[in-house]
């Protein structure tokens, strides 16, 4: 008679054993390194003017979870949700603007955007998502043409263009401040690239960051909530875009999300400490998008 409550306890305690060793994907933390959950995250990103989610571009969680906040946001405050991503240029912007309002077919957008290789897998369903939605998305990048011309010619050959170019690039002559930490660190990488000038290549990521803070800038309007989807190194440390937001409005309420790897998921490594508001912390062995 004790035999099947036997069995069912060992299999209860089986069940829980095996529910207790199933791998965790992912955890999030504050800045300070204490536990956080989606929840607090989700409250946050309501409060503030802009908020800037830092991927590691071919991590697919971070990609859902991007999704996620944007659905969770609309919700709580429809309209006045705007996004954006790095990875769309400003001079696609008419594209992007035709295809979500359904005057052009998505494919024909597809075909004529310069989309990044995992377009259609990690930021396509952002873009149908302010689709369903009616959302304006902005295309915030700098060409990457002119990205080019920095790096190789400096910010001379770029006030050889005329106006019509300009106007898909943020405002010249570019601030920058080769001492803040984000482009010291790529001052110190260029110095390793022969024959190229260690400060434009600084300069051609300070133009990617400026202009998208400047398209950021140009559709935001107070009250509303503008989601950004970036590298993290455009955002980490309030850096970056959020650098150039800054000398432009101060004041704004900036919230930073950042992505890292790490081997284990109990507790974020020392030196992720303080690189954003909220650290996804993925486990290192995850497959990548591409």
């Amino acid at each position: 008679m004790k035999k099947p409550l036997v069995l069912l306890l060992s299999l209860v305690v089986g069940a829980t054993a095996a529910t207790a060793q199933n791998p965790a994907a992912f955890a999030l933390f504050d800045g300070q390194g204490r536990a956080a959950d989606f929840e607090q995250l989700v409250a946050k990103a309501a409060q503030s003017d802009m908020v800037f989610f830092g991927e590691l571009h071919d991590n697919p969680l971070a990609h859902w979870m991007q999704l996620l906040l944007a659905q969770r946001l609309e919700a709580l405050d429809g309209k006045g949700l705007l996004m954006g991503a790095e990875m769309l240029e400003a001079d696609n912007q008419l594209l992007l603007d035709e295809m979500l309002a359904g005057l052009i077919e998505e494919g024909k957008f597809e075909e004529e955007a310069r989309l990044w290789p995992n377009y259609a897998t990690d930021y396509r369903p952002l873009v149908q998502f302010a689709a369903e939605k009616g959302l304006r998305f902005v295309a915030t990048n700098v060409p990457r043409r002119y990205a080019s011309v920095m790096f190789k010619k400096g910010e001379q050959a770029l006030e050889a263009f005329p106006e019509t170019s300009k106007a898909y690039m943020a405002p010249l002559p570019l601030r920058f401040d080769p001492g803040l930490g984000c482009y010291a660190e790529m001052i110190q990488m260029g110095a390793m690239m022969p024959g190229h000038d260690s400060e434009n290549f600084a300069k051609s990521q300070a133009l990617k960051d400026a202009t998208m803070a400047h398209f950021i800038l140009k559709a935001w309007s107070p009250g509303q909530v503008f989601l950004h989807f970036n590298g993290s190194f455009h955002s980490d440390r309030h850096q970056g875009i959020v650098w150039h937001i800054e000398q432009q409005r101060p004041g704004l309420r900036h919230l930073v999300v950042t992505t890292v790897l790490q081997s284990q998921l109990q507790s974020l490594d020392p030196e992720n400490k303080g690189l954003a508001d909220f650290i996804l912390v993925v486990d290192e062995r995850m497959t990548s998008t591409h």
